[in-house]
Parts: structure tokens; sequence; C-alpha cells
């Protein structure tokens, strides 16, 4: 019996011990997943400001291959995003997404390319493949942002569809509020009868439950246009 219980208490302590490692490993890997995405939206930012000084400051290939990486960095970023947000809400999305990660490839060919141009010490040679480096960053652009476009239409229609549904049941119950002329009832009805006590009755009877008190839901969406309802003082 007592080995019996030495041995439950030992499968438990390791259970636990099993356990304590496995929440360990997950938090400290969420941390080091956290710390990369801080390191790289630090780097990109950095690079971001890099190309957006260079393309000012200075003037020639550099100026112009520094303006083509920014260009190709800023429309797949902003489209990587935006299809990200909306393939959660639009399966349809999914497609793009594919077809855009396929576009993604293209264009990091494209940036190693450009960053190869800003290293390249022969600036004759740099000067005569901008042409073709400008033709392929606007082709690359030009789908990324057509796909983003597409998806906000998308999401645009959807919403303006949704609204007017809404605004016609509103309409409809609108109209219906409206119909305030409610059943016909004896000119002889007395006072009880018209706050809805049968005649001869004064109020609730015994052994009525008391009506049920309807508290506001605590998980409602609160609204930013909602005025939040005053105290009552006491005097």
């Amino acid at each position: 019996m007592e080995a019996a219980i030495i041995t439950i208490m030992a499968l438990l302590f390791f259970a636990f011990v099993a356990l304590g490692v496995y929440a360990t490993v997950k938090v400290a890997k969420a941390a080091k997943r956290g710390v990369d995405r801080t390191l790289d939206q630090a780097r990109r930012t950095v690079e971001d400001t890099t190309l957006r000084a260079k393309s000012f400051g200075q003037a020639g290939a550099a100026s112009e291959l520094a303006r083509l990486r920014l260009s190709l960095r800023t429309s797949m970023r902003a489209t990587q995003e935006a299809l990200q947000a909306g393939v959660g809400e639009d399966a349809s999305l999914k497609e793009s997404l594919d077809l855009f990660h396929r576009l993604s490839a293209h264009g990091l060919e494209l940036d190693e390319d450009l960053k190869r141009m800003e290293r390249e010490p022969d600036k004759a040679y740099v000067a005569g493949q901008l042409s073709d480096l400008a033709r392929r960053t606007e082709q690359i652009t030009g789908s990324a942002d057509a796909l983003r476009r597409a998806a906000r239409d998308r999401a645009l229609k959807f919403a303006e569809d949704d609204l007017s549904s809404l605004s016609a049941q509103i309409d409809v119950e609108a109209g219906a509020l409206r119909h305030w002329d409610g059943p016909e009832t004896a000119p002889e009805s007395g006072a009880a009868e018209a706050w809805g006590s049968p005649a001869g009755t004064a109020g609730p009877q015994v052994g009525d439950e008391p009506p049920a008190i309807t508290a506001r839901d605590p998980r409602r969406t609160a609204y930013p246009w909602e005025k939040s309802a005053r105290p009552e003082t006491t005097t």
C-alpha cells in the first residue's frame, strides 16, 4: 500500500515537473517571437528611413535605386497587410493571398538585385541597368497594388450592401412603429383597466410574482457615441 502511494506521488511530481518545463518552454518561445518581431520591425523602420534619406539626399543612380527599393517595399508591405487582415473575414481572399506569395518571390529577387546594384562600383553599368530595374519594379508594384485595391473594393462593396440591407430593415421597423393606433377599448373601462389590471382589482394580487427586472448585459458592446448614465444622487 505504501509503495503504491509513493509511486503515485512520484508520478504526480514528475507530471508537475514536466508541465512546468512545458509551460516555461512555451513562454520562452513566445517571448522570443515577440523580441524577433520587435527587432524585425525596428530593422525595417531603419532601412526605410535610410532609403528615404538616400532618395532625397543623393543624386543619380544611387537616388533612383533607393527610390525603387522604397517603392517596392512600401507597396508589398501594404498589400500583405491588407490581404492578411481581410482573409479572416473573406475566405475568397485566400487565393489572392496565394498569388501574392508567388509575387513576393519575384519582389524579393528584385530587392536583392537592387541591393547588388547599390554596391556595384561601376556606375556606368548601374545606369545602364536602371531602365530594366524600373520596369520590373513597376510591374511588381502594379500587380501588388491591383490586388490590394481589389480586396479593398470588395470589402467596401460588402459593407455598402450590408448597410443598404440594414437601412431597409430600419425603414420597415420605423414605419411599423408609426402605426400607433392600438386596439379599440370600451369607453366604460375604468382606470384599473387602463393600466392593465382587471376592474375591481388594485394592483398586483397576493401570490403574484413581481415583474423581472432586466439588468444591463455587461458584455454588450459600448459604442463611443453612447452617454454613460448619471449615478443617482442621494440627499
